[in-house]
């Protein structure tokens, strides 16, 4: 690499913060289109629900200390593509539905640093519903800096102390992404490790992502007695890491803490803390640790570092839930930091149940082994592990050719079940410029079913969506669920359309043969 010159920064003020920022506010939601940056271990159906027993909990134990008069704020921070939010309040809506007893009222709030997004939530039809009920919201906020939620919608402003119920944050891959101090552990003293930054020539023209892509870190140890001293708020907690660790470099969380500290101030009654990260919170996992890589998908991050976090909100009196085996890809936590935190009995039982015993990170690591074994899998598999993921519509487009291999040997409870999970999964998704059609899929695994009822309102929803990228198929389908249907006019329109598009399309010509033969 041609290298313009080097830079030595404190590391929470390195440039790749800004830059980071700069990519978001730049990309907007589309820094989420096809997994640029990832977002399905966060935001599938699955996770969601998860989030939604544990604040459906949450509301119970509120309701069962006779708080139901004030409203539960739930604030999102860094809400991305709004996936995740719109699973959890699918899901929330459904239970509250279902229980059918007296619960405080809730208003979910999203929230991310850039105002496109703020902007392109309010619009997406997924979210209209949620609005108009008066449970959702929106705001742009800079964790690192704002102290007020300004809401888009209702034009209020939530302000310190302006909450009497406890305020429920939600933060998923969010902690790894925003600035953090970067100690060094060496023979029992601390060190702040610098970072040096290596900048391509001609820098200036290139987008934040290439410019992410082609700056190289290196690092140097500078001692930082300010850590040790008796004045520095988390002394306790680096008197911790001077004692059990050694030769080791450690992501302290003081951007989060403080944010944490911030939002805190809103509510007279504290908050609850559901996250998700690759964070660790087992000191076992940072003894001997070099310093932090830089990950690379469009932004990056790094591992959040949920120890620190969870040993500050412990020492404020906070249960912090987390789960007792290691983790593989995405470890989430619970933290309970308000007044007798042991009497959420119902928010911990739904930790208990949908993250400890089995979650989104158990969950993950087996849908990664059936994604491989996809064309192996039979009906009754693709149905069990389509039920336990919610419906998934990805996991759903990821099987529709093995599912066409299927179904000539189905059975009609195969094919019912398969009908319903269609109807729940396309009832609960959340539209984004993405690889794949879901209307058409599902219209197509339909026709393959004799369904053509089903298939002809699904096929007509993707012609409806995408008027200039129909493929011929979609208008043969559609002339046939026509025909069997007895809607010869349509029938004969879907054909016409097909022709216009290939005129020598063999099925079409003698289908208006045949018409015109009767």
């Amino acid at each position: 690499m041609t290298v313009n010159h080097t830079e030595r920064y404190r590391f929470s003020e390195a440039p790749i913060w800004n830059i980071q920022r700069e990519y978001y506010e730049e990309e907007g939601l589309k820094a989420w289109n096809n997994d640029q940056v990832p977002q399905y271990i966060t935001c599938n159906p699955m996770i969601g629900t998860a989030y939604a027993e544990m604040i459906f909990g949450f509301l119970q134990d509120r309701a069962n200390k006779g708080h139901v008069s004030e409203s539960v704020q739930i604030v999102e921070l860094g809400a991305g593509a709004g996936r995740f939010a719109f699973h959890v309040l699918h899901e929330l809506c459904k239970l509250i539905d279902y229980a059918g007893i007296q619960l405080p009222s809730f208003r979910y709030i999203m929230t991310d640093l850039a105002m496109n997004n703020v902007v392109a939530w309010q619009k997406h039809p997924a979210m209209q519903s949620f609005i108009a009920r008066g449970m959702l919201d929106f705001a742009r906020f800079d964790a690192v800096h704002d102290t007020d939620l300004k809401l888009a919608v209702s034009g209020e402003t939530i302000s310190q102390g302006d909450l009497k119920q406890p305020l429920v944050i939600v933060a998923n891959y969010f902690f790894d992404g925003i600035p953090q101090e970067l100690l060094y552990v060496g023979e029992g003293k601390i060190y702040e490790t610098d970072v040096s930054v290596e900048y391509p020539e001609h820098r200036e023209g290139l987008k934040p992502s290439e410019l992410l892509h082609k700056i190289s870190l290196s690092y140097e140890h500078r001692r930082a007695p300010e850590y040790e001293a008796a004045t520095y708020p988390y002394r306790e907690l680096i008197g911790f890491y001077q004692e059990h660790l050694e030769d080791s470099h450690i992501l302290f969380p003081s951007s989060a803490l403080t944010c944490l500290d911030r939002l805190n101030l809103l509510s007279k009654a504290g908050y609850l803390l559901i996250t998700a990260d690759k964070g660790d919170h087992l000191i076992d996992n940072f003894k001997f640790a070099g310093p932090p890589e830089l990950i690379l998908h469009g932004s990056f991050s790094f591992t959040a570092n949920y120890h620190a976090i969870q040993q500050v909100l412990e020492k404020q009196g906070a249960i912090t839930l987390f789960p007792p085996h290691h983790y593989k890809n995405i470890n989430v936590g619970c933290m309970i930091n308000v007044d007798s935190p042991e009497e959420c009995l119902q928010t911990r039982l739904a930790y208990r149940r949908f993250i400890a015993r089995y979650g989104p990170d158990d969950f993950f690591s087996l849908k990664e082994l059936v994604d491989r074994n996809i064309d192996s899998m039979g009906m009754q598999q693709f149905l069990s592990f389509w039920r336990l993921g919610g419906y998934d519509a990805e996991f759903f487009i990821q099987s529709t050719k093995r599912l066409s291999s299927l179904l000539p040997d189905a059975n009609d409870d195969e094919k019912e079940d398969l009908l319903m999970g269609i109807h729940i999964m396309t009832s609960s998704y959340y539209v984004m410029e993405q690889r794949y059609d879901l209307s058409l899929e599902a219209g197509l695994v339909l026709f393959e079913m004799e369904l053509y009822e089903e298939s002809k309102r699904y096929l007509e929803i993707s012609v409806e969506e995408d008027e200039e990228e129909i493929v011929s198929t979609v208008f043969y389908c559609l002339a046939i669920c026509c025909f069997e249907l007895e809607l010869i006019d349509e029938a004969l329109n879907y054909t016409r359309e097909l022709l216009r598009l290939e005129p020598d399309h063999e099925e079409a010509l003698a289908l208006i043969q045949g018409f015109e033969a009767e």
